[in-house]
């Protein structure tokens, strides 16, 4: 960072820039270089590693979306496994379904959730408090190749394939997901930018169509994610689930009676629809 501006590193040849009015918080731990600090336009930014992971004007999209569309799909969520998310976005959305009766959240990093809490509060909303949440500090891969715990949802809230967050983009752990979700249960997961890393997405389907019947990815425009749509991994052996009636999906909304800034019935079924390029990218381009 130099004369108060703050780069991103996440691309060589592109990128974004911040202006930084105020730093709240920097520390580089055993696992990664944390850093929040304020911009006048998207609120407080949160970056891992040089990359933006989260602000507080456009998380709420991200979130709603690695959240709601799995829960609604299924229909009779009782217990969801969130790996990653210590800003505490995800797990505030999970906790918004009364319906849910356990979640839990393993987390590599105690103290993403520490700086989370103190610094990003209108993330997690107290959400950190609910009876109904265990907070479990490991490894991702181990945690669900070992839990003899059986999720109905499992959201994969990682960073990218860099560093800590590589190994949650790995056969071990897509294979561990699949042995700890009940019939029928989602896997979703975050999948980057396909427009500007479209590996990642390649990858993940190759990895994905060795252990599921279903897989697909569904998107969403997140601001400060650039380069275009982001796109989120969606893996199942129900193969209804993701095309659902816009009708069936309305109702269980409905119930649920949870307020939303992005997230609704025609997002949920309009966001399967996948721009040609990433079809063609996907082998399903026909």
């Amino acid at each position: 960072m130099s004369n108060n501006i703050w780069k991103e590193s996440l691309h060589d040849a592109y990128g974004q820039h911040f202006n930084v009015d105020k730093i709240y918080y920097e520390q580089k731990t055993d696992h990664q270089h944390l850093m929040i600090f304020h911009n006048s336009v998207f609120g407080r930014v949160m970056a891992l590693d040089q990359i933006v992971q989260t602000t507080e004007r456009d998380e709420f999209i991200y979130h709603e979306m690695m959240v709601h569309v799995p829960i609604i799909a299924h229909g009779n969520v009782k217990n969801v496994l969130i790996i990653g998310g210590g800003d505490g976005g995800a797990l505030r959305e999970v906790c918004k379904h009364e319906s849910v009766e356990k979640i839990t959240q393993v987390e590599i990093d105690q103290s993403v959730i520490d700086m989370a809490i103190e610094y990003l509060p209108n993330h997690s909303q107290g959400a950190y408090d609910d009876a109904r949440v265990e907070i479990i500090i490991d490894d991702g891969v181990r945690y669900v190749n070992q839990t003899e715990v059986q999720y109905d949802v499992i959201i994969s809230d990682s960073t990218d394939p860099i560093g800590p967050g590589e190994v949650l983009f790995s056969s071990s752990f897509y294979d561990g997901c699949k042995r700890c979700l009940t019939a029928g249960g989602v896997l979703t997961t975050q999948n980057g930018v396909p427009f500007l890393q479209p590996d990642e997405v390649t990858e993940t389907a190759k990895k994905l169509s060795k252990s599921f019947a279903d897989w697909h990815f569904y998107t969403a425009a997140v601001p400060t994610y650039i380069g275009g749509i982001m796109a989120f991994a969606w893996a199942t052996d129900n193969i209804d689930l993701r095309k659902l009636q816009k009708k069936i999906v309305r109702e269980r909304f409905q119930a649920t009676k949870i307020k939303t800034g992005y997230y609704n019935p025609e997002i949920h079924v309009g966001a399967f629809a996948l721009p040609q390029y990433l079809l063609e990218a996907l082998g399903k381009g026909e």
